[in-house]
């Protein structure tokens, strides 16, 4: 509907506006930009909400291109001031939660796209690499989620010292390492074999069983449209 980005909003036919599509179609039916909108509520002076908010959807992408922004980015968008970026950065911090809670229902971690699943919402919009052990029980759930290091924008480096002190100190049965890509491509790096191959030996020593090293990135960015990769399923581990 190329007239919701340029005509101001008195001007669009009632049954046409955000609100009222809204009430009478259901979120679903609302474009990104409609969604931001509805948040935002008012534009600016000479520039409608719809406007500020196709603008915001452009810069970042998509609205899943917002996760990682700072009041600050947003604040650079015609039309958003500060109470508007807190706005925008409290939904965000909603969704993040959501995610989180949802991940938290899925205690049992056998499958690869389960552990993705759990950490979504952890890995989503970091900008550096985190390296995390999962703990788990005889019937793989988890026993303790702990961060073993945090690394720069383009490596994270882990020592076997660090992946399985917690898991030692909390009785695991087995471990699943997880980090994250900030690129989105989760294929493994030749850094990230090595490092691999040096846990798989350090669980045969420490008689704690590395079930799996799942890299996780995002949809977009994988080649192979998963979002993940896993050690254990391409034969690795």
């Amino acid at each position: 509907m190329p007239a919701l980005t340029h005509s101001p909003l008195k001007n669009l036919a009632v049954s046409e506006r955000p609100q009222e599509r809204l009430q009478r179609l259901g979120p679903s039916a609302l474009s990104d930009s409609e969604l931001i909108a509805m948040i935002l509520r008012s534009g600016s002076k000479g520039t409608n909400v719809l406007n500020v908010a196709s603008s915001l959807v452009n810069r970042a992408g998509s609205l899943s291109g917002m996760i990682s922004w700072t009041d600050s980015e947003f604040m650079r968008i015609k039309g958003i001031g500060k109470v508007k970026s807190l706005q925008l950065l409290v939904v965000i911090e909603i969704c993040r939660r959501i995610l989180a809670a949802d991940a938290e229902a899925l205690p049992v971690l056998d499958k690869p796209e389960r552990v993705y699943k759990f950490m979504r919402s952890r890995v989503i919009g970091l900008e550096v690499e985190k390296f995390w052990t999962l703990s788990l029980n005889r019937k793989n759930r988890l026993l303790q989620l702990h961060e073993a290091t945090s690394g720069t924008a383009s490596n994270s480096l882990a020592h076997p010292r660090e992946v399985f002190r917690e898991a030692i100190r909390c009785g695991a049965s087995s471990l699943i390492c997880v980090h994250n890509h900030p690129s989105g491509d989760p294929s493994p790096s030749a850094a990230d074999i090595r490092v691999t191959r040096q846990l798989k030996e350090a669980s045969n020593i420490v008689g704690i069983p590395l079930l799996d090293h799942v890299i996780a990135g995002n949809v977009a960015g994988d080649p192979s449209g998963l979002g993940w990769y896993s050690f254990q399923e391409s034969g690795l581990i």
